[in-house]
C-alpha cells in the first residue's frame, strides 16, 4: 500500500487580487504617469510630459523600496511584481521616449529609426536584465533605464535657452547615446536599491516638478 506524500498546492490567486498588493498598485502608479507624459508629449506639451516622466521614475524606484521592506509577500507576490515591473518598464523608459522623439521632429517619418533605436535598445536592455540579472559584483551590465529618463528630464530644462533645431540636435543625440549606454557592458550601481538615493530622487523629482510647473504657467 503506497501512502502519497504530495504536498497540497497553492491555490492560485485571481489576476485582480495582486493589484491589492502595495507595491503593484505603486508601479500602477507610475504607469499612470506614464500614460500623462505620452499623451502630454503627443499634444507638444513637453514641460507636462517630463512632470510624468520623472514622476514614473519616483514611483517606480518606490516600489522596490516598498516590496523589500514588506513582510508576509508570497513568492508569486514577488515573481507577479517582478514581470509587472518589467513590462511597465518598456512602456516608461521604452515607448515614452520613443514618442517624445517622434513628437518633437513633428512626427516625421525621418525621425522613425531613431525611435526604432531607442525601443529596441529598451526592449534588449530588459530581455538581457531579466535573463541574467545583476553581474558578479551586484551591477548592473548596461545602464540602467530609469537613469535614461531622469537625464531626458534634466536636459529639456535647456530647451528654452536654445533654438529648436539646435535643441533638436542636443536631445536626439542624447536619446540615442543614452540607448548605446543601455545595451554596453558597461557595469553601473543599482541606484533604486538604496534608500538615500530614492530621498535624493524624491528631491530631485520635486523640484524638477515645481521648475516645469512654473514654466507651464
Amino acid at each position: 500500500m503506497t501512502i502519497g506524500t504530495e504536498e497540497p498546492q497553492e491555490l492560485q490567486a485571481s489576476i485582480i487580487s495582486y493589484v491589492k498588493d502595495l507595491p503593484n498598485l505603486c508601479s500602477l502608479a507610475g504607469l499612470a504617469c506614464t500614460i500623462l507624459a505620452i499623451y502630454f508629449s503627443i499634444l507638444g506639451v513637453y514641460y507636462a510630459a517630463m512632470i510624468g516622466m520623472i514622476w514614473a521614475v519616483a514611483f517606480d524606484w518606490a516600489d522596490g523600496l516598498i516590496a523589500r521592506r514588506m513582510k508576509g509577500r508570497t513568492g508569486s507576490d514577488r515573481i507577479f511584481g517582478g514581470q509587472l515591473d518589467l513590462v511597465i518598464d518598456i512602456v516608461s523608459y521604452g515607448v515614452t521616449p520613443a514618442i517624445l522623439l517622434l513628437s518633437y521632429g513633428k512626427f516625421d517619418p525621418i525621425f522613425l529609426p531613431l525611435a526604432f533605436i531607442v525601443l529596441s535598445a529598451s526592449a534588449i536592455r530588459l530581455s538581457y536584465f531579466s535573463t541574467f540579472g545583476l553581474s558578479d559584483e551586484a551591477q548592473y551590465t548596461g545602464l540602467a533605464l530609469d537613469n535614461n529618463s531622469i537625464a531626458i528630464v534634466f536636459v529639456f530644462l535647456f530647451e528654452s535657452v536654445f533654438s529648436n533645431g539646435i535643441f533638436s540636435v542636443v536631445l536626439y543625440v542624447s536619446v540615442i547615446g543614452l540607448a548605446v549606454l543601455n545595451v554596453s557592458q558597461i557595469k553601473t550601481p543599482k541606484l533604486s536599491g538604496n534608500p538615500i538615493n530614492v530621498c535624493l530622487l524624491a528631491f530631485y523629482t520635486l523640484g524638477m516638478t515645481g521648475i516645469y510647473g512654473w514654466k507651464l504657467l
